[in-house]
């Protein structure tokens, strides 16, 4: 089984936005998966602080 998390930086827009973006979402992601069962096919979108979404995250079974 795999974690995959994928964000598309080039969407975090501004001069250092990218790197406290990805914290953000690390960190709110992180904290959030205890609500997830963690097994394949579970997945969701990754958003920004502006709601835009940046990426996605899933469980896959490779």
């Amino acid at each position: 089984m795999k974690f995959v998390l994928e964000i598309d930086m080039d969407q975090m827009r501004g001069d250092g936005e990218a790197a406290a973006e990805l914290g953000r979402a690390l960190r709110y992601w992180g904290g959030n998966l205890h609500h997830y069962a963690l097994v394949p096919g579970d997945g969701s979108a990754v958003l920004d602080s502006h709601y835009r979404e940046v990426g996605n995250w899933r469980i896959t079974d490779a």
